[in-house]
């Protein structure tokens, strides 16, 4: 009997084993394939930036060809457009913006996070309850004001909005709820460290990984904005990227140039595709840390 036993259980533990075995085997293959999907749309993109206008109308190819610095130097001496000022105006504009959402998001989870008010928990609902509304919603009323207060071509309008974030500030009090113990706080307190000096040096080097995180997204989001600063900004040395991709895509058809178009796409997205390759690690880590709670 214990021999007939222990064959069954070694049987078992073997179908077991090959089951996890075939179980990871479908996993690898289904997170390979998503991986070669997600990928192609950019292999493709550099193959076209290697073509030329009339080998892209000849029709698809899978190899790159030899018109990539053709197409460079087309598209960085574009009069109609200026390659390095929208790439000078979009970094600004992002990495400001990326700042600011993030900081004051960090600020506002950590005062409400930490302090005990009346109004707090209205506060935190309003917040979340501002999260739901569609930006589009408010654009109208906000391009008429920048328009009234001469805000048109300006930085400002696309910096400063930033500054209130409720996606950013619902991370980053998740985040604080769940490496955060108000134990710090207090302590910090009773050795007479201000309420902004305890955010500054306790709070935010705790949060460092949130912190990455978040302006990595805010960055992203503001360097393809195009809705609101399409409709505020129409002086050419005050446009953005995404702005002069689209006015290169609706110049006059006779002279348009497709090689160049995807050499202009490939050198916007760039910049992101940097970002987050080499921070890729920190991104998954705030993640997680945001995600664990307890």
């Amino acid at each position: 009997m214990g021999s007939r036993s222990y064959v069954r259980n070694d049987a078992e533990s073997q179908r077991a084993r090959l089951m996890l075995h075939i179980s990871r085997a479908v996993v690898y293959a289904v997170l390979i394939f998503i991986t070669i999907l997600c990928l192609f749309s950019f292999y493709l993109l550099f193959i076209n930036a290697t073509r030329s206008n009339a080998q892209l109308q000849a029709g698809f190819r899978l190899t790159p060809q030899d018109n990539f610095w053709n197409n460079l130097r087309n598209a960085w001496n574009d009069v109609s457009i200026s390659i390095p000022i929208g790439l000078r105006n979009s970094f600004i504009i992002a990495i400001l913006s990326g700042i600011l959402t993030t900081y004051f998001s960090a600020l506002t989870a950590f005062g409400i996070h930490a302090y005990d008010f009346k109004a707090k928990k209205f506060a935190y609902v309003f917040i979340l309850a501002v999260m739901m509304i569609p930006p589009q919603v408010g654009a109208v009323g906000f391009v008429q004001i920048c328009y009234k207060l001469k805000l048109t071509n300006n930085y400002l309008p696309l910096i400063l909005p930033g500054i209130a974030a409720p996606v950013v500030f619902f991370y980053m009090k998740q985040y604080m709820e769940a490496i955060l113990p108000l134990e710090i706080v207090e302590a910090a307190r009773c050795d007479g460290s201000n309420e902004f000096s305890t955010f500054n040096r306790i709070v935010l080097p705790i949060m460092k990984p949130a912190i990455a995180v978040q302006m990595i997204f805010a960055f992203v989001s503001s360097w393809n904005n195009y809705f609101i600063p399409a409709l505020l900004l129409d002086k050419l040395e005050r446009k953005t990227v995404p702005i002069m991709i689209a006015q290169l895509r609706s110049a006059d058809y006779s002279k348009f140039d497709m090689g160049k178009v995807y050499m202009f796409i490939l050198l916007a997205i760039l910049p992101v595709v940097i970002v987050y390759v080499f921070l890729s690690k920190l991104i998954v880590r705030g993640v997680q840390a945001g995600a664990i709670k307890g």
